[in-house]
């Protein structure tokens, strides 16, 4: 899954519209990831009520052949059966716990008829046969949001389907989202059954489960669809089933429509019948399907409309959208068959699906979702108008293709066994994605930006020390949504490429060959992936002696952090000792972390004498134990050497300060002779070593004073991301002026050799991309040529009624924000008409965010207040991209401030994501560093605006009185040593909807830094 960053798990999910996010692809800039920083709130998120009643039932069962057709009438009354009401909010206590290990789910049946037009209700019936492992007489099952008709719940033995066994009583459990039905006698061990169950339902508003979608045709008229979003553990909102991605099954899926749609599931169509006693209504029956988890299970009913491809002889595929915007499709038709080809050949696994669907949606709470054979997108993720789009657009549309693809295999074939090694699923789906986009579009170079959008940009976050390791306990569903973040996403994706140049690419290919073809329609965790590369390096001295794969790589998974290697060269330069400690960007004297965090390090270099960026396989290795390690063949010591070959491992180098001179003569004099990922490399370690203390940032600045003559994206972007922060600390200092005349000193420059805002039609990608850096940080800084240029360009726009040719779609972020910073309100009022009636999704993102950089502050106060009224015409999936514009704005920062403040409490409601509330916290504190804005934060998290608790990998484990100074130890804990939280280790449901969850990760010690 691509998770869109700040307003769902998955993230974590959505990739940046800009060049430089989780969906998760969670292609997230540095910032973005400094602002996920560990923060989670813990908040309640579904609503609905669920019943059920206790009764005996002694019937026959129906078979998956003859399950009954349930009728429209089942919802336009209440139900004839006696319920018994359960309380309707979801626990947010991390309480969700695994089902019992003795059943085994084999087949389901589903049957749903969502009324679409009606009163979004939605009737059902499930069929599920299961192996007994373990002798129980309890049927129990997950399930949440769901009525069910207890007189119509039927278990009996699949060989004998006529003889129903005797159900004493039925139980609804709250807390662990169980139902089970209580037999009278034992179920025997190694013999199937089934249990059959009609219940009601209700397409939700909430974005999961089976909910509904909204758009406005030609007409203005308001068309629904019904939809499906089911990860991590959410189908049982929407049929009652073994939740848990270890307990695979096949499906036949039954959807029931009107005939004026059409609907669509992870597997063909096999037949269309009509519903007995619903004119109007037909059956779609469907496929059985593979062996798959309930979390990948999907279907959607719509009036959309569909292009299709058969470049791929044995994939039949089929791309999905709104009438309105079936024309954007092409792109996603032509890029999908040919990545999916390009996995085949590189994984030598065929895709086992007769047919691939990919649909947007307008509304949808990730960026995508793998659904196997059913892939779901932001409309602007898989979209691309064909005579408007930016080469951002199109390298956002085929990244996210690329990675939800790559799921086919790594997740949906072959799935984790427990959502503690999420990271299997999302870090290979990451990486691969590169792989994929790098394979279809070489020019782009997205096997070397990975290191500036995935690797430097996630490292930001895991040399906090809140961070925590890939792999993570977790005791219940409840808990995964915290897992989709950049450790999960980025550094596995990181670390795998890492283990990929270790290995050396043709056994990397070798080893997950062979994983996927002897784990494929199972599940696996990491040490099954472990033991299949060393058998594919057995024998070829590629690893250290008597070591394996897993004894390297459990130490980058299980424990959190990174290694920063220093590198001590002697007097005559020709040997060097290299040590390892743990890098973080500050450095807590009161931390009670006792663990001694050492990894095996694969050492990588080069030097000026023989410059060797090519060879990336390690030339000597660090073990965990060694306390130090000499390198020697080294040149003498007025030649430079470079440790970590195209940054091909994850951790940082710092050196001794004649080896950082030479660095800094070196790229004065000629950079191109260092490879521009060790370019990129040398400027993110100084600035981050400077920024940790770890280096003056006397020789960091001096190193990235040559960037007047870098012309390549990737160096400049890793410079801009670490000068990005600094120009945060300074905005609101008297300084600040200075540092302005140095930026522009270093971009100007770089704004004359792009050319301006003046474009080509044959200008390669990643000029594009350059220029998007240089037209946004001059005219940020207010560079006159810039500003002059975008308020030109944006009047002509004005002037043409909006026409879209009136301003290049590469430069409109720039164009966009400065126009309307400088044009008032009628350049406001103009940009919001545009984004009411343009049909591009793409356009209506970009234009939410520039509608921030207004300089009027009730236009912004309005702003904030359209964005969270129902109605008003931004999405609820929309709001928080409304909130983050106006946080970044130096103007609107402290109206978003106290909007946060003021209507924390709705705004808690209002969004009911633990992530996105988070983001918010952090969008709008993100440039704090004086001591009165620690005091009014202080004031507002421990005075009873937020109840702040501590948390354990985000189980709440005490939350604290609201006198306590939580929140300033936080920030200064440095100075002072932190109270203990009052024991309190399952707090109240009010402090539930509201608590910041793992307060001693808010802010993620970035403060620290910042305090003037």
């Amino acid at each position: 899954m691509v998770s869109h960053v700040g307003e769902s798990r998955e993230v974590l999910t959505e990739m940046s519209s800009s060049a430089a996010t989780s969906g998760r692809i969670l292609r997230v800039s540095r910032r973005t990831v400094m602002i996920l920083g560990g923060v989670f709130l813990c908040a309640a998120a579904a609503v609905g009520t669920l019943a059920y009643v206790r009764a005996n039932s002694h019937d026959a069962a129906p078979t998956s052949e003859n399950l009954p057709s349930i009728h429209a009438e089942a919802l336009k009354s209440p139900p004839s059966s006696p319920l018994v009401s359960v309380p309707s909010s979801r626990s947010t206590k991390g309480s969700r716990t695994r089902l019992p290990t003795s059943l085994k789910p084999l087949h389901y049946t589903v049957k749903l008829q969502p009324f679409v037009d009606g009163n979004f209700s939605i009737t059902g019936s499930v069929y599920v046969e299961f192996l007994v492992e373990e002798a129980t007489s309890n049927v129990t099952l997950n399930i949440f949001d769901i009525i069910t008709h207890n007189e119509t719940v039927k278990v009996a033995a699949s060989d004998d389907p006529l003889t129903s066994l005797a159900i004493t009583e039925h139980l609804y459990d709250h807390e662990t989202e169980t139902y089970t039905a209580k037999l009278e006698e034992p179920l025997v061990e190694g013999i199937s059954y089934f249990l059959t169950m009609e219940f009601e339902g209700y397409l939700n508003d909430k974005l999961r489960g089976f909910y509904r979608s909204s758009y406005s045709d030609d007409n203005k008229n308001t068309r629904y669809l019904a939809v499906s979003q089911f990860e991590p553990a959410d189908a049982h909102l929407a049929f009652p089933c073994f939740d848990e991605p270890s307990l695979k099954a096949t499906f036949d899926v039954h959807l029931a429509r009107e005939e004026s749609r059409s609907s669509i599931s992870n597997m063909p169509l096999k037949e269309t019948v009509p519903v007995e006693g619903q004119p109007g209504w037909v059956w779609d029956v469907f496929e059985t399907s593979v062996r798959m988890s309930t979390y990948l299970v999907a279907f959607v009913v719509s009036d959309f409309s569909f292009v299709q491809s058969d470049a791929n002889d044995h994939v039949h595929f089929r791309v999905w959208a709104r009438d309105q915007a079936i024309s954007q499709t092409d792109y996603a038709v032509a890029t999908g068959p040919s990545i999916l080809t390009i996995y085949e050949d590189y994984f030598d696994v065929p895709f086992p699906l007769p047919k691939q669907d990919m649909i947007a949606l307008p509304d949808f709470s990730a960026g995508a979702m793998e659904n196997w054979g059913l892939i779901t997108y932001r409309e602007r993720l898989l979209l691309l108008d064909p005579h408007d789009f930016a080469a951002s657009n199109m390298d956002d549309v085929a990244r996210v293709i690329a990675h939800e693809l790559a799921h086919q295999w790594f997740g949906n074939l072959v799935t984790l066994k427990w959502w503690n090694d999420l990271w299997l699923n999302e870090g290979f789906a990451t990486f691969v994605s590169y792989i994929g986009t790098n394979h279809l579009e070489p020019e782009w170079k997205t096997m070397e930006r990975f290191v500036t959008e995935e690797m430097q940009g996630v490292m930001a976050l895991d040399s906090l020390e809140s961070s925590h390791p890939i792999s993570v306990t977790v005791d219940s569903a409840s808990q995964v949504n915290e897992l989709f973040d950049g450790i999960s996403y980025s550094k596995g994706a990181s670390i795998i490429r890492m283990m990929m140049f270790f290995l050396k690419e043709e056994n990397f290919k070798k080893g997950i060959h062979n994983y996927l073809v002897d784990k494929q329609y199972d599940n696996a965790e990491q040490d099954d992936l472990w033991l299949f590369l060393t058998q594919a390096v057995a024998g070829m001295d590629l690893l250290p002696p008597e070591t394996t794969v897993k004894t390297i790589m459990d130490t980058w998974t299980l424990q959190m952090g990174f290694p920063v290697i220093k590198v001590e060269r002697a007097a005559d330069g020709t040997s060097a000792t290299v040590t390892q400690n743990r890098f973080l960007l500050v450095k807590n004297a009161n931390s009670t972390d006792e663990h001694d965090y050492r990894w095996w390090v694969p050492l990588t270099y080069t030097s000026e004498d023989n410059p060797d960026f090519l060879t990336t396989h390690p030339s000597a290795w660090m073990a965990d134990t060694d306390k130090q390690v000499t390198v020697s063949s080294l040149p003498a010591s007025d030649k430079w050497v470079i440790f970590n070959v195209q940054e091909s491992g994850y951790y940082k180098v710092n050196y001794d300060d004649n080896n950082w001179q030479l660095l800094t003569a070196q790229l004065e004099k000629d950079h191109t002779p260092i490879h521009l990922l060790n370019r990129a490399q040398l400027i993110d370690d100084a600035l981050d070593l400077a920024r940790a203390s770890e280096l003056k940032y006397d020789t960091a600045l001096s190193l990235i004073s040559y960037l007047r003559h870098e012309e390549e994206y990737i160096p400049w972007e890793a410079a801009l991301s670490n000068l990005g922060y600094v120009e945060q600390m300074f905005t609101r200092q008297g300084g600040y002026g200075d540092l302005r005349a140095y930026m522009l000193s270093l971009l100007e420059p770089l704004y004359t050799l792009v050319g301006g805002f003046e474009e080509h039609q044959d200008d390669p990608q990643l000029l594009h991309y350059t220029r998007s850096l240089a037209l946004s940080w001059t005219c940020k800084l207010g560079y006159k040529d810039c500003v002059d240029n975008s308020v030109s360009l944006y009047q002509a726009w004005m002037a043409s009624d909006g026409n879209t040719s009136a301003v290049s779609p590469n430069v409109r972020n720039t164009v966009y924000c400065t126009g309307i910073a400088e044009g008032g309100e009628e350049a406001w009022n103009f940009a919001w008409e545009q984004y009411l009636t343009t049909n591009v999704a793409s356009q209506k993102d970009m234009l939410l965010s520039a509608l921030g950089c207004a300089k009027e502050v009730w236009l912004l106060s309005r702003y904030l207040d359209t964005a969270f009224t129902e109605g008003a015409g931004i999405r609820r999936q929309d709001a928080s991209t409304v909130f983050r514009a106006v946080a970044k704005n130096d103007i609107g920062r402290d109206l978003a401030w106290n909007y946060l403040r003021d209507r924390w409490d709705f705004l808690s409601d209002y969004f009911g994501s633990f992530t996105t509330l988070g983001d918010l916290v952090l969008a709008v504190s993100d440039e704090f560093n004086t001591r009165e804005e620690l005091n009014q934060s202080t004031t507002v998290f421990t005075h009873g605006k937020v109840n702040i608790c501590r948390c354990r990998h985000g189980v709440c484990v005490g939350c604290l009185s609201d006198g306590t100074q939580r929140f300033a130890w936080i920030m200064l804990h440095h100075h002072q040593a932190p109270p203990s939280p009052e024991p309190n280790p399952r707090c109240t449901s009010a402090q539930d909807r509201r608590r910041v969850c793992g307060a001693a990760l808010l802010r993620d010690l970035r403060a620290l830094i910042r305090i003037v």
